[in-house]
């Protein structure tokens, strides 16, 4: 398969300025010419292996910045969002869309925000719900959703944030040592909360009844709250987020990522995962953590200069509803609607305790390693009831060989999976659920094939 070229003009041209070079300086010490370095930074030609390699030796620079990762999502989301039928007699190319990706992230952005603003109001009023009519707007993204983008479109890795984890624990790391330099006094309680912060009393109430992992975990949460407040806040202020809704769910996250990365130091934790060849069993025994903690860590190693394995992560209700998402790599997840039905994750709630493994392809011939596993969350007592859950955790094909999870796998044999059926070129996949929206269908009542439509080519 061709390599696909790299057209990262954007990237080139943040990266001269950045450094605070004119175009013509930049040229010289790239080895090109000044018209060529032009037509490289408006995309009209695709960064040369020259010029990434010049990059490296000129600036050290980590030149994995210039994946095409970030463009990739938002052609994804936008071939998904043009799926629509409100769209039916607009096709743009995927050569279109890939440039306004790369040439105007800021336009796609606002393109997928309009798009998800007129669905919202959409789905209000063929609600007829007259009490979501009086909140106010409709045009109005989803706090969750404005906040689940800031941490896709960051390749939720948050760097401030990940290495005054990282120092935390390698200088201590007693959450509870912490609290109590801020006057915070522990205790522990049969209450159903996970976590419960008194102000008045200067204590926080932890819940006896979950797992050792979860308590450290809610401890290095409130760490981060009063200990990194100041550092919180910058990071949300550069997020700038259209509602205090927003802003305090995105707290909640950074915090939750400050708590997740100090239970499991970047450097620390990275070289282990190396060494164990990303055996989340004997990672969560090593950290204390849980399995879900260590695949969602494994998918946040994106530390320019230190990477680890790009990773996709997901969590999936029983329902089929993805309730986590992040893609380090090139799989993204529909925004709208449920997942692809044949991708193991689904098959996980059949087998709760044990790994599922799964070599998959996508519709635009990338592959993929896929591990699932289900996940119970009981909450400590017979009534109480108990969560469940898919995680899903994978990578490109190329990088299954430091994973013991392939070991003794066929690898000639690869599995077709989708982002979503409506945007699904497949003609012949037996759990398709709708029509592809870019295809013309054609009808036969006199003839009954797996589907009750034949898709176009």
């Amino acid at each position: 398969m061709a390599m696909q070229k790299l057209y990262a003009g954007v990237k080139l041209r943040e990266t001269r300025t950045r450094l605070g070079l004119t175009q013509r300086a930049f040229a010289a010490k790239l080895g090109v010419s000044l018209p060529y370095l032009n037509q490289m930074e408006n995309n009209h030609r695709p960064v040369s292996t020259g010029v990434v390699l010049a990059l490296a030796q000129e600036f050290g620079f980590d030149v994995t910045e210039f994946s095409t990762g970030d463009a990739e999502r938002m052609v994804s989301d936008m071939r998904e969002a043009l799926a629509d039928p409100v769209f039916a007699a607009v096709s743009p190319p995927l050569a279109d869309l890939r440039l306004a990706a790369s040439n105007a992230p800021a336009l796609a952005r606002a393109f997928l925000e309009l798009h998800r603003a007129y669905r919202q109001t959409h789905e209000r009023l063929a609600s007829l719900d007259e009490a979501l009519g009086h909140e106010g707007s409709t045009l109005r993204s989803s706090p969750w959703e404005e906040v689940r983008d800031f941490f896709h479109y960051c390749d939720n890795y948050i760097d401030a944030v990940d290495h005054a984890a990282e120092h935390f624990a390698t200088t201590g790391g007693d959450a509870k040592a912490a609290l109590a330099a801020h006057g915070i006094r522990v205790e522990l309680s049969d209450r159903s909360d996970l976590r419960l912060y008194e102000k008045t009393a200067d204590t926080m109430i932890l819940s006896a009844r979950v797992a050792p992992a979860t308590r450290r975990f809610q401890l290095l949460h409130q760490v981060a709250l009063v200990s990194q407040n100041a550092l919180l806040e910058a990071t949300l202020d550069l997020g700038r987020f259209r509602s205090n809704t927003a802003r305090s769910i995105a707290k909640i996250g950074l915090a939750n990522y400050f708590a997740g990365a100090a239970l499991l130091p970047y450097r620390a934790f990275l070289a282990a995962a190396r060494d164990m060849r990303h055996d989340l069993e004997r990672l969560a025994d090593h950290f204390g953590a849980s399995i879900e903690q260590v695949a969602h860590r494994l998918s946040t190693l994106q530390r320019p200069g230190l990477k680890g394995i790009p990773f996709y992560f997901v969590r999936v209700d029983q329902a089929g509803t993805i309730t986590k998402r992040h893609s380090a790599t090139r799989l993204q997840f529909a925004r709208f609607g449920g997942a692809c039905p044949l991708w193991n994750v689904h098959r996980a709630f059949e087998t709760p305790g044990q790994f599922l493994r799964q070599f998959a392809e996508t519709p635009d011939g990338l592959r993929y390693f896929c591990l699932a596993r289900e996940v119970s969350k009981p909450a400590g007592s017979f009534h109480a009831p108990v969560r469940r859950y898919a995680i899903g955790l994978g990578c490109e094909v190329q990088h299954a060989g430091a994973l013991v999870y392939a070991d003794d796998m066929n690898s000639h044999r690869f599995d077709p999976i989708g982002i979503s059926c409506r945007i699904c070129d497949r003609r012949a996949c037996h759990q398709r659920s709708v029509p592809p929206l870019e295809r013309r269908l054609r009808i036969d009542p006199d003839r009954r094939g797996l589907l009750p439509y034949e898709i176009d080519g």
